[in-house]
């Protein structure tokens, strides 16, 4: 019997050890992929033989793409713009292409310009002179709200009074009166936004700018979408918000064995339901949105022959 004992310890050791760590890149805690990153690894840990997932808090999606450009074992959750730049190395890439893969395109990302009653802020323009939070450094937020600023004919250096806060920070930042606005990308509803909406004696104001969608997608590609927030998400909404969106992508290095990225695409589909209860955002990942031309940059062949199993060409 100790016999026995003994060697279902060592096989248990044994497993154990073999077992590969994966982290999940996600953002700060105030946002969706937070959350969503940490029943993703969840399911990943459960039903994938083999992998031990856990989510981690990072500064968004451009650290992610660094880390994946690491090349340790990292799933990185990052928006389509961001991927692209990283994919090229341009921008806060420059010079240093990240060897990126895509997974599968998770849902859309909505770009928030956030106020309250009482800033003077009505329109884009209305930012000018203002104290703005354009997200935090290393965030694809960062990155879209730049793109934006410069669509609608600000400079983001000269117009603005310009900080650099996560959402929860940015939230707390504009209860204060530290600043005025700030600049959120993310999924529908945001926790963070949810929280500043239901402040007693806050009445949040949501700054329309789908405008700046043509001359971003003339100068940057097609990535963005002209999209509306309905003004019954957030508390306090007079009116249906018109915004620019972005897809949200998971990806990986593009030297993640195939075995591994298939098991991983199929664990998500086959136990989105688990999902679904961490963030109702996880509703948007389907089948549907996985096509060719989705994705900016290439896709995993793992990925890709789970999608030809259910009958999606990505070639």
């Amino acid at each position: 019997m100790r016999f026995i004992i003994r060697a279902l310890a060592l096989f248990a050791f044994s497993a154990l050890a073999q077992a590969q760590n994966i982290s999940i890149a996600t953002g700060g805690t105030g946002g969706v992929y937070y959350p969503l990153g940490g029943g993703m690894a969840a399911v990943l840990s459960k039903y994938v033989p083999g992998i031990q997932a856990t989510a981690e808090v990072t500064g968004g999606s451009v650290a992610n793409l660094q880390l994946i450009g690491t090349g340790k074992p990292y799933l990185g959750m990052t928006m389509a713009d961001a991927t692209l730049d990283a994919y090229k190395g341009d921008d806060k890439f420059k010079g240093k292409p990240v060897p990126v893969r895509t997974l599968l395109i998770m849902y859309p990302n909505r770009m928030h310009v956030v106020t309250i009653e009482g800033t003077g802020i009505n329109t884009m323009k209305d930012l000018k002179g203002k104290r703005v939070s354009t997200g935090s450094g290393g965030s694809a937020t960062e990155v879209m709200a730049f793109r934006v600023i410069e669509a609608v004919g600000l400079d983001k250096d000269r117009d603005l009074k310009r900080e650099r806060l996560g959402v929860a920070e940015s939230v707390n930042a504009i209860k204060d009166r530290k600043i005025d606005a700030f600049f959120w990308v993310g999924g529908l509803p945001t926790a963070a936004v949810t929280d500043l909406a239901n402040t007693p004696g806050v009445k949040i104001k949501m700054v329309d700018h789908a405008q700046a969608v043509a001359a971003m997608n003339k100068k940057y590609g097609n990535l963005y979408v002209t999209d509306t927030i309905a003004k019954d998400v957030y508390r306090g909404m007079d009116s249906d918000n018109k915004i620019a969106t972005v897809n949200n992508l998971l990806v990986a290095h593009e030297n993640m064995d195939a075995d591994t990225a298939y098991k991983i695409v199929k664990a998500v589909f086959d136990h989105k339901d688990e999902l679904v209860r961490t963030h109702k955002e996880a509703e948007n990942i389907k089948l549907e949105n996985q096509k060719k031309g989705a994705s900016p940059v290439p896709w995993h062949p793992g990925a890709m022959k789970y999608f030809a199993e259910k009958g999606i060409n990505l070639k």
